[in-house]
């Protein structure tokens, strides 16, 4: 693998102009996606909808985000990021618009079918946002920096938990439920105008050369995307990816079954209302656990694991499953608050890790979304099932259910890590005991 670039100061300047808007598009992003959750429990109690009922609405929004992230990451590879994120926010925004100003009027018939039409519809745009950021970033980033920059670029991504679940949670309790909408659309509005301007796909469209990343497809620079065909057949055949995909799978379930039911949840059991002390604590500890674990898993990852992604991943991956077994044992309102954050330090980390940096080291520049897209994808499947199916159970068998159902996926997830736990881009030598069979780069050295 090839030694990472010493980058002139003009250089890490204008990278941090690009990656820096695209990082907070994606936090609005994120404020007009998980406004959903944030207004669950008042949905719920203002339209008389059980859980399963209003778990409807979340599984087709996933759904709809899961398809429409593994057919869009060819199509942003195709198009560049820069056109896709600005496709994306210009949708978001405006879906956002429309659910806010139909709840400003009154709207109350037919909730179930309309409201999963609209989020869904919203959720196929926001499902350009993971992509483009991979997308746009590969280029300017060599491998060997992408794990300390994944972290970096993480603590932007809780930020966007912050202006959802917190500044969301503040919007809940002091203005109009609907304005929970109605904010974010503007948000992601105000940085679609920001990122036309400053964001650029390469070095080169900013003035600067491109080099040789080190990652997958490094050697392939300068050729001309991938037919879809091919890309889909080199993505599809890498084991090392239909790997990462089946983890991601798991990583759905864990982060959507948390991040869906935790406002019910503290409410029902522990009753920590919008806007209270302890509420705030659960919603600001999912941004700061986001923040530390997007650190930790950057730093061990580049500077313990030499640029290993799977060791952390397992590392994290049991963490998982012991912070949710306390948050579902705990009978102290205090302590469930703080284990919300502290879960998420460990599910976010691996999430950042996996999607974002592990797409971009085994996608390489040239299949980068499609490879985000597909382990973007099938997260959000199995996040699908912790709409209806886990609202059905919760339903059925009550909260003390909650995260026993969560649990096992964060198991599953780290033995997954066990097969690749050797594995870097364009590794040669021939694996150690206990982990894939040589695989095929995504695209091979014709040298």
């Amino acid at each position: 693998m090839s030694e990472a670039p010493q980058h002139p100061a003009e250089y890490r300047r204008r990278r941090f102009l690009n990656w820096f808007p695209l990082g907070l598009t994606y936090a609005t992003f994120y404020m007009g996606r998980y406004n959903l959750n944030v207004a669950s429990k008042s949905m719920m109690d203002m339209f008389h909808l059980s859980k399963a009922e209003f778990g409807i609405i979340a599984t087709a929004g996933f759904w709809t985000y899961a398809l429409s992230v593994m057919f869009n990451g060819p199509l942003a590879d195709r198009i560049g990021g820069k056109k896709a994120i600005l496709f994306g926010a210009l949708g978001a925004s405006l879906l956002n618009l429309v659910i806010g100003l139909l709840f400003l009027n009154g709207w109350s018939t037919k909730l179930i079918v309309g409201m999963s039409l609209l989020y869904a519809v919203n959720q196929y745009f926001q499902s350009f946002g993971a992509l483009s950021v991979v997308k746009v970033n590969a280029p300017w980033f060599h491998v060997k920096e992408r794990g300390v920059f994944g972290g970096i670029f993480g603590i932007m991504i809780s930020g966007g938990y912050f202006l959802a679940m917190t500044v969301g949670g503040w919007i809940m309790s002091t203005l109009p439920w609907y304005m929970v909408f109605l904010i974010p659309s503007g948000a992601i509005l105000t940085m679609f105008l920001v990122d036309l301007f400053l964001v650029k796909d390469t070095p080169k469209e900013a003035g600067f050369e491109n080099f040789n990343t080190g990652d997958a497809t490094s050697h392939e620079t300068g050729q001309p995307p991938l037919k879809l065909g091919e890309l889909m057949t080199r993505v599809f055949t890498n084991p090392v990816i239909v790997t990462l995909a089946v983890s991601e799978f798991c990583t759905g379930f864990v982060r959507q079954g948390l991040l869906l039911w935790f406002v019910p949840f503290l409410s029902e059991v522990h009753k920590i209302a919008h806007g209270s002390t302890l509420f705030t604590i659960a919603t600001s500890g999912i941004t700061v656990g986001g923040i530390l674990g997007g650190i930790i898993c950057g730093f061990l990852s580049d500077k313990v694991f030499q640029s290993r992604r799977a060791p952390v991943a397992f590392i994290f991956y049991l963490a998982q499953a012991a912070s949710l077994f306390v948050l579902g044992q705990t009978a102290s309102p205090a302590l469930a608050a703080f284990m919300i954050g502290f879960s998420c330090m460990w599910i976010f980390g691996v999430h950042g890790m996996l999607t974002g940096t592990a797409s971009m080291d085994f996608g390489g520049t040239r299949a980068a979304s499609t490879v985000a897209g597909l382990l973007d994808g099938v997260q959000y499947l199995a996040s699908g099932l912790t709409g209806f199916l886990m609202g059905h159970f919760l339903d059925k068998w009550g909260w003390g259910s909650w995260t026993y159902m969560i649990i096992p996926f964060s198991l599953i997830g780290a033995l997954l890590m066990t097969r690749l736990w050797n594995e870097t881009p364009l590794k040669k030598a021939a694996p150690a005991e206990g982990t894939l069979e040589e695989h095929r780069p995504l695209v091979e050295d014709e040298a």
